[in-house]
């Protein structure tokens, strides 16, 4: 079984991993030292991780509190509002991972990103699941309280897993397969990712959510990760300290080097100068600035709605007007560029949508509503793209021609249509109540917080597309109600959209707006205090050189970023270099703001994963699937064809349904513990064991022979990692689950034995000591604790095998054939030792449905038609099983007991009530506390419970009588048997035994009726062989009764004595000195640890191999066979076979005497080992003799015993050498004389 993981935290209701990277300057377990932590910009995530985590355990302390405590409803409102900002939060975290991070990772390292995406979705439904508890009408109910606590751990251990993850796997890849410079580039994307008025939230709580000293290191990540541009790094680092703190940090950034030179339409209206022209203080200037003095133009601010439609219809109908030339051309060669122009319109819509949802409609009027309208037109463009797809992927032939193109032409018509009417509708209902209803100030405010809902990464590429898209007069207002409606604190923000939007202007020609002088992009460079200027707007020339922007609209420029020593101002040669800049830059058609340096076309996702997420933000639901090349595997293989033939593989995934039903079963029934029913624990405690241990058996089989296989396939490198580290995740769990529910038992029975109460409920109500109470305050806090443990396990399972499902299921079909498939379920089921099988058929196919039943047993038994499993398997159903000695190995007695009680209690009954079949299958534990419940009972009589009492002590024994044969039991109450003695395996020490083995009792045979202490006994003295599986009969030695065969003696005066170590119920076998399991395929007990520790069963041998002897040679029912030296049977020997290199076997005694004088195998006569020093002395030995005269031309055909293979050796009369393998190993078939062709 695996070792469980250690180290790892212990929170109230939920199993955490500890930080992989607390902090960065920590080493992460190996995986990265301490110099590349110091240089690594990926790292800045540890600093995200850290503080979702934190936010996350204060929530749920929070909860449990609220939980355990008296659970003011007051609480709720706070605690709802912090949920609702880290769903928002981790939610753009997670896509803008997506988005970015997983897709390049996914280009250098395959199979690694789509795991981690499917996990996104899965915490995506928790939080959903949290709000629709948060939201229902169950407040006021019991329950409710713990409920909470539950959702909230299991979202706090599902996201912590994920995070320890991440840290444990991806990012040591990061590190490993990008420079600094990329990594500095892929965070610097990741921020351009999220919104910006989400930005505005993140970072000033991120740098709150950690340490000082960690705060200071984040500054120095992002100095590496921000580009060196003043404008940029102003944006950042406001954010950073947020809003409040702004000045200080204007103070600490040098702005001079935005400039702009005068342009000829940057000309003064009235008294009002340009920025440029101007040396006086900025913040006084700006102050004046933004003075609203054109509000008396009778214009509403909130029709720039108008603009956004007009640009859009008129987007679109380009579009329509393309995809009809496409019709009419028929050429599909330029559907990327096409696809692309469609990509980046559905992004405006969909951001434009949800600003619309989101900020403006909710300000006009609450019940107004468009978004069904929105949610079609985002179904619409989905579609469109898809078509597109598909007819790039599939490629256009004849008969697809005409379908394709009215296909395209259709799905542009509609979604015009469908825009059209829908901005018809907002035009009427929503304006005129706008322009009413709201302030000129208060419509800007609305339209500036309807921008910032998109990324800057976005704002980019669309502020120079609806600009582009306006009359010079429509862009000066646009850029003016930007200006007035943006906070103060947004000086650095609003100068950067400014310029992006001058951008699209001739030649990035500055727009000067009538009111303000010129354009924020302009003044930008004075609007701080106690900066002169320099006569040239460029002249600074550490600046200017970098925040050129090209006013190419598809060029890119390359941002530099600290990730090295920064340069100082007299480290750049200012030359040749100033010159040009100045040349550039001085130009009156310039617009100096930087770029953000973010290619959308590596991306490998756009902005859309963003938008779904603040869709589903919105509206509360599920998170939607990506639109990525991470998921090529979902549609490769369609769920019908997954599910459409049986596979052998599919064996596998049936275990998935026994193990959720078990689940369900403990998220329910560990609701009821705090009712304190001891049988509600008893059933809890013996069904949570048997997932434990048929949950480890299922996990380790995966990691170590599903995933391997896997991993083989060049393809799929990496695919399993991840699955791995969930297991070990998952163990800690159980390991936690089972260490709480150890500590609730033990204070039930504390409590119960200290006869505080007969009912815990009614202590609760009445009145009790400090101590009492102390002890029920404890009992509640580690049964709620213990629910929200079990609804994480659930959770995380459940996650678990829906990924396995959805990501691996479908690869098996496609890269293994039906053959590899079957090897695979035979190692599995051959790695199943036989007790962990009588446990686990019963628990799987009860929760089957009969034809899932019989399909599973029929894989089963065609896997294993070489072996004895069918009569193993008809052997155990032919009679109960007996549970093993409890000297056994207690990993196999939990299981085989968790069996029992899955199969003889029923769920739905809330009292266990013994018959003679349960109690037969008692332990001595389980016997005591049934003797116990007697004796509390007020309502049986004294006589009564003697009576009970007398039954249920020598309840073993009358079971065993009335299973007993009448016929023998005749026989052995009317002569005396023979044997009737003790006998002894050491007489000096009086060790019980024979020669063979020691044990405690003797068995009677059924073919003779008389005592022997093992098989080999009888068989030495008898002219006949004793069948030991018929043995019904034993006789305890130490006692000398006679009594069904058993682990124990059921006599009172040996008190439960132990026959033996090992008792095998089917093969009636007592072992007390060795290791001896039972293998269900051989169905004969062996030497060793077990199956699947020391030995496997390979299905095509028949037989027991060492676990790594996994390249053997198989032959099939090799193993059934005599010793070709001795003669002896191999497959039912007590001695040491051992495997030849042919497939074949014999003894280990008979191998070391054969080769002394013998290198082929009897049977094959193939080389038994390595030959290759013995056939370089027969090449020496040759080289040095003469053949004489009349033979050295004549040569010999020969066939190679070791390769299969004819061919010619010269002639000797004894040595013949192959020419192919160069074995002497050869046996002449044919002489010739003479022959030239000889090898």
């Amino acid at each position: 079984m695996a070792t469980p993981l250690t180290g790892v935290q212990h929170l109230e209701g939920v199993a955490v991993l500890p930080n992989r990277v607390s902090k960065v300057e920590s080493s992460n377990g190996g995986a990265f030292n301490g110099s590349s932590q110091l240089e690594s910009p990926i790292l800045i995530f540890s600093f995200f991780h850290k503080a979702i985590r934190n936010e996350l355990d204060a929530l749920h302390r929070s909860a449990m509190a609220f939980a355990t405590g008296d659970g003011d409803r007051s609480e709720l409102r706070p605690l709802s509002e912090r949920y609702h900002f880290i769903r928002s939060m981790y939610r753009h975290h997670s896509n803008a991972e997506d988005e970015v991070i997983f897709p390049a990772l996914d280009i250098r390292v395959k199979n690694v990103a789509q795991t981690y995406s499917l996990e996104h979705k899965g915490e995506s439904n928790l939080f959903d699941h949290l709000f629709e508890l948060l939201n229902s009408s169950t407040h006021n109910d019991e329950s409710f309280p713990r409920e909470l606590a539950s959702c909230t751990g299991a979202l706090h251990t599902s996201v912590s897993q994920h995070l320890a993850k991440e840290e444990e796997q991806v990012f040591p890849l990061l590190i490993e397969k990008f420079s600094l410079e990329e990594q500095a580039s892929l965070v610097w994307q990741f921020l351009c990712s999220i919104p910006v008025n989400m930005m505005a939230e993140f970072l000033p709580w991120l740098s709150t959510s950690i340490s000082p000293e960690e705060s200071q290191d984040l500054r120095k990540y992002l100095s590496k990760i921000v580009p060196e541009e003043t404008l940029l790094q102003k944006v950042i680092y406001t954010w950073m300290e947020g809003r409040s703190s702004a000045n200080t940090v204007e103070n600490g950034v040098d702005h001079s080097q935005v400039r702009c030179s005068p342009s000829p339409l940057t000309h003064q209206i009235g008294k009002v100068k340009c920025a440029c022209e101007s040396t006086g203080t900025g913040k006084r200037k700006y102050s004046e600035c933004i003075i609203d003095v054109s509000d008396t133009t009778g214009t509403h601010p909130i029709d720039e709605i108008l603009l956004w439609h007009n640009a859009i219809k008129k987007e679109l109908n380009e579009i329509a007007v393309e995809t009809r030339k496409i019709q009419l051309s028929g050429d599909f060669t330029n559907l990327s560029a096409f696809n692309e122009r469609l990509q980046f319109i559905a992004e405006v819509c969909i951001f434009h949508s949800i600003a619309e949802d989101r900020v403006i409609f909710p300000a006009v009027d609450a019940e107004l509503s468009f978004f069904q309208e929105h949610a079609e037109e985002e179904s619409q463009f989905n579609d469109f793209r898809c078509l597109i797809e598909r007819i790039q992927g599939e490629g256009a032939t004849s008969n697809s021609e005409v379908e394709f193109y009215s296909k395209l032409c259709s799905h542009a018509d509609h979604i015009m249509e469908t825009i059209q009417r829908h901005f018809k509708n907002e035009e009427v209902q929503v304006l005129p109540l706008a322009r009413k209803h709201f302030s000129i100030k208060r419509q800007r405010e609305l339209l500036y917080q309807s921008l910032c809902m998109m990324p800057l990464k976005l704002i980019e590429r669309v502020l120079p597309w609806l600009v582009g898209s306006l009359t010079e007069d429509e862009a000066k207002m646009f850029l003016k109600n930007m200006q007035l409606a943006a906070p103060a604190t947004d000086s650095a923000l609003v100068t950067l959209f400014c310029g992006w939007a001058c951008k699209a202007r001739n030649y990035g020609l500055c727009l000067s707006s009538s009111a303000l002088g010129c354009c924020r992009a302009q003044t930008f460079a004075d609007i701080e205090e106690n900066i002169v200027q320099p006569s040239c707007g460029c002249a600074s020339t550490s600046s200017a050189r970098d925040c050129f922007l090209l006013t190419g609209s598809d060029s890119q420029r390359s941002v530099k970023r600290n990730t090295t020593e920064l340069h100082k101002n007299g480290d750049v040669p200012e030359t040749l270099e100033n010159e040009s800049i100045q040349k550039q830059c001085c130009s009156p058609r310039s617009c100096c703001v930087p770029a953000l340096g973010v290619n959308t076309n590596n991306l490998g996702l756009s902005s859309l994963s963003t938008a779904k997420s603040l869709r589903s933000l919105s509206i509360a639901s599920s998170a939607p699937s990506l639109n990525s090349s991470l998921f090529i595997w979902e549609t490769d293989s369609s769920p019908c064809d997954v599910g459409s033939t049986e596979r052998p593989i599919d064996t596998i995934f049936k275990f998935h349904k026994a193990i959720r039903k078990d689940l369900e079963y403990l998220d329910v029934e560990s609701g009821k513990l705090n009712e304190g029913d001891e049988t509600t624990i008893h059933q809890f405690s013996g069904r949570f064991r048997l997932l434990w241990g048929l949950y480890r058996a299922h996990s380790n089989a995966e990691d170590d022979i599903v995933f391997p296989a896997l991993e083989s396939k060049e393809t799929l490198h990496n695919v399993s990692h991840s699955y791995m580290l969930d297991h070990k995740q998952e163990e800690k769990l159980f390991e936690d689950i089972s260490c709480v529910l150890s500590e609730l038992s033990s204070l039930h029975e504390a409590m119960q034995k200290s006869h505080m109460s007969e009912n815990l409920d009614e202590i609760n109500m009445g009145s009790s000591d400090a101590k009492d109470s102390d002890n029920i305050r404890k009992y509640n806090e580690l049964a709620t604790k213990l629910q929200g443990m079990c609804k994480s396990i659930r959770v995380t399972l459940d996650q678990h095998i829906f990924r396995e499902e959805l990501e691996l299921w479908p690869l098996f079909g496609k890269y293994f054939t039906v053959e590899e498939q079957d090897k695979i379920v035979g190692r599995i089921i051959g790695t199943t030792g036989a007790e962990v099988l009588q446990s686990m058929l019963p628990w799987v196919t009860s929760a089957l449905t009969e034809d899932e039943q019989n399909k599973m047993m029929d894989t089963w038994k065609q896997a294993t038609k070489n072996t004895m499993f069918n009569e193993w398997l008809n052997e155990c159903l032919k009679e109960s099983p007996v549970p093993v000695s409890p000297t056994e190995t207690s990993e196999c007695s939990t299981s085989q007991r968790g069996a029992d009680y899955q199969e003889s209690l029923d769920l739905n009954d809330q009292m266990f009530k013994p018959g003679w079949k349960d109690i037969f299958r008692m332990n001595q534990n389980e016997l005591e506390s049934e003797i116990r419940k007697v004796y509390r009972d007020s309502t049986l009589d004294p006589r009564r419970k003697a009576y009970l009492v007398q039954n249920l002590m020598t309840s073993r024994w009358i079971a065993a009588q009335q299973k007993l044969p009448k016929a023998l039991s005749g026989d052995s109450s009317n002569k005396e048997i023979e044997g009737r003695s003790p006998s002894f395996r050491d007489p000096e020490k009086q060790v019980l035994g024979c020669e063979h083995y020691k044990r405690n009792c003797k068995v009677r045979a059924a073919c003779c009726g008389k005592l022997f202490t093992c098989r080999f006994c009888h068989d030495n003295v008898s002219d006949h062989s004793m069948d030991r599986k018929a043995t019904l009969e034993m006789m305890c030695m130490v006692c000398l009764t006679i009594q069904p065969v058993g682990p124990v003696c059921m006599s009172p005066s040996c008190n439960g004595l132990s026959m033996a170590k090992y008792y095998c119920n089917i093969c009636k076998f007592f072992d007390d000195e060795r290791n001896v399991y039972h293998c269900p395929y051989c169905n004969i007990c062996r030497v060793g640890q077990g199956l699947g520790i020391d030995y496997f069963h390979c299905m095509k041998c028949n037989c027991c191999l060492g676990i790594k002897s996994t390249s053997h040679k198989c032959l099939e029912k090799g193993l059934e066979m005599n010793c070709p030296i001795c003669c002896d049977d191999l497959f039912t020997s007590s001695a040491t076979v051992r495997a030849l290199p042919c497939g074949h076997y014999m003894h280990s005694a008979c191998f070391q005497a054969y080769t002394c004088s013998h290198y082929t195998c009897p049977i094959c006569s193939k080389s038994l080992g390595d030959m290759a020093v013995y056939f370089g002395m027969l090449d020496a030995l040759l080289a040095t003799e003469e053949l004489p005269e009349e033979y050295r031309s004549r040569y010999q055909d020969v066939l190679c015993n070791d390769c299969d293979r004819k061919g010619t050796s010269r002639f000797h009369w004894l040595y013949h050498k192959c020419g192919f393998c160069g074995s002497y190993n050869t046996r002449v078939i044919k002489t010739e004389a003479t022959n030239s062709s000889c090898s």
